[in-house]
């Protein structure tokens, strides 16, 4: 097969990571963290080069907050800086005594780049799912976000896809975040396809890890940073193919069989 194994035939469903692959969110999330973590730097953190130095919305973003639950990226975040924090309770306000307060600003934070129109679908994101669904592809969307399902209706991409898991599905069913492959597993499990016939496309360094652990076909590293800078840790965390859009990967992995 073209991307895969050689004469290995396509994988026969593809579940396809949100915030970065499908939806132009991954932005606004950072820089809403980007808010919440420079708050509690400045109050919270200790002494020390480099300790309270501003978050890094890209090289920090990516390591140790993107594809990850809101509190599981908080904690990792706080930790890689020396702040220990109480973890608190889902129901804490904006701020920066616990886990949860600082999860809690970086939602309130996100909640008004929403209300200002900060998220729209990248432009090839439909086009891909629209030839996937010609050449009857199964199609899933997975998130850590709660936001997902809402964005994915408000720009049209919903309907174009098979199966739907976002942060609310992982609350109710208790369902690990990434890198643990609990999200995709689901997923697939959705489309009826075993993850051994099944692709999983991320741009996340934790969301291609997973996939890699949950045993799925194909893993595709999906590479939108400008001059595809992103690609060789892509690679390095496991994924067999980079892509730099979802069109090529519908010509590499799927165009033999139009």
């Amino acid at each position: 097969m073209n991307g895969r194994h050689g004469s290995l035939p396509p994988p026969r469903s593809v579940v396809l990571d949100t915030d970065g692959v499908l939806l132009d969110s991954a932005t606004a999330h950072a820089a809403a963290w980007k808010t919440a973590f420079d708050a509690c730097l400045a109050a919270r953190a200790p002494d020390g080069a480099g300790a309270r130095a501003p978050f890094d919305a890209d090289a920090e973003y990516r390591r140790h907050v993107d594809g990850r639950s809101r509190y599981d990226g908080a904690e990792a975040f706080l930790t890689s800086r020396g702040i220990a924090l109480p973890p608190g309770s889902p129901g804490d306000p904006p701020g920066t005594d616990t886990v949860w307060a600082v999860a809690a600003r970086k939602e309130a934070a996100f909640r008004e780049a929403l209300a200002a129109g900060a998220v729209t679908a990248f432009p090839d994101a439909g086009e891909a799912l629209t030839a996937l669904r010609a050449l009857g592809v199964p199609r899933a969307a997975v998130s850590a976000s709660r936001h997902a399902r809402t964005l994915l209706a408000d720009t049209g991409l919903d309907r174009l896809l098979t199966v739907v898991v976002d942060g609310g599905d992982a609350a109710r069913l208790a369902l690990p975040g990434k890198p643990d492959p609990a999200l995709f597993l689901h997923a697939a499990a959705l489309l009826d396809t075993p993850p051994g016939d099944t692709a999983v496309v991320e741009d996340a360094l934790a969301g291609v890890r997973a996939a890699r652990r949950g045993g799925f076909g194909l893993v595709v590293g999906l590479d939108r940073s400008p001059g595809g800078h992103a690609g060789a840790s892509l690679h390095a965390e496991g994924a067999d193919l980079v892509v730099p859009d979802l069109t090529a990967l519908v010509r590499k992995t799927w165009s033999g069989r139009t």
